[in-house]
């Protein structure tokens, strides 16, 4: 009886060696099996194959969500995701990020992967047609500029600060005009007080922006029109100090017939008027005072 129990403790202990052993391999094959997936996915995102980078990437994650490459898979995922234009996916992937990972040290640029594909997603199918993007919603601009702050306030020093600054630019000047387009559209509807109002935000939230000469125009001439004669007198000193060459200005004055002192053309004699294009006001002087239109660079992947 003895000799048979003391022949179990050795079995035992070949049995748990064993284990031990094809638990090693196995965490060797799953090992193996994440390096290879995630070396694919590096494949495809160098050959620029974003679709199947995402799908990829996405299989790395589901797949190996604790694994080695999983944090490094998940950032690169955003920049595949914008890449392959599907840019609500990168910024959904960015917030998760972000959510996961607040203290991981390359936080930074799912922050700023968050800002650009906020705007491109609003921008991306306007930019093969003719479209003036200053005059559409401007919602996912203010968006897109509140995520570009979040990164400069929480990582000042990042690698990506001095691009979020440029883009920030870009989005104030846009945001900028689009008041300004609100504001011609309220002359045309009489809506004066509206239009002084968008004119005044600009000067006052804008400043520094291309807008801010056509801002005071706007002020001038709807507050004229509210019989607001001080307020209108006054942004128009402010105008003509500032930019003696805006086109409302005529002699050192402002023009409050601007727009609508044209002159009747042949075409209208002809027709008895039937063509005679009706004038409004309308200011926009982006030809003139414009950095509007600033070249965006591509963001880069992840390091």
């Amino acid at each position: 009886m003895t000799k048979h129990l003391n022949v179990y403790p050795a079995i035992i202990a070949a049995f748990f060696i064993f284990l031990s052993g094809c638990s090693s391999k196995d965490s060797k094959l799953e090992q193996t099996g994440e390096q290879m997936t995630y070396e694919v996915a590096q494949k495809y995102l160098r050959t620029s194959s974003w679709d199947a980078a995402t799908e990829t990437l996405e299989l790395l994650e589901e797949n190996y969500p604790f694994g080695t490459y999983a944090e490094q898979a998940q950032l690169e995922l955003i920049y595949a995701y914008y890449r392959a234009d599907e840019y609500d996916a990168a910024v959904a992937s960015a917030d998760r990020f972000i959510r996961l990972h607040p203290q991981h040290r390359n936080v930074d640029y799912a922050y700023y992967m968050r800002g650009v594909s906020a705007f491109q997603n609003d921008t991306s199918f306007y930019a093969i047609m003719p479209t003036d993007i200053t005059k559409r919603d401007a919602g996912t601009a203010r968006e897109s500029f509140d995520y570009f702050t979040q990164l400069l306030e929480r990582y000042p020093q990042s690698q990506y600060a001095l691009d979020a600054q440029k883009r920030m630019t870009y989005l104030r000047n846009m945001l900028a005009r689009y008041e300004i387009h609100v504001a011609n559209y309220y002359f045309k509807r009489g809506a004066y007080i509206a239009a002084a109002n968008r004119g005044r935000y600009v000067v006052e939230h804008l400043h520094q922006t291309p807008a801010v000469p056509d801002a005071l125009a706007v002020m001038a001439q709807a507050y004229h029109m509210l019989g607001m004669q001080d307020l209108s007198e006054s942004a128009a000193k402010v105008l003509i100090a500032n930019y003696p060459d805006h086109p409302t200005l005529k002699k050192g004055e402002f023009n409050y017939r601007f727009g609508r002192d044209q002159k009747t053309s042949w075409v209208t004699y002809i027709t008895l008027g039937l063509f005679k294009k009706q004038p409004h006001i309308n200011f926009d002087t982006r030809e003139q005072y414009n950095s509007f239109y600033q070249e965006q660079t591509d963001p880069q992947p992840p390091q």
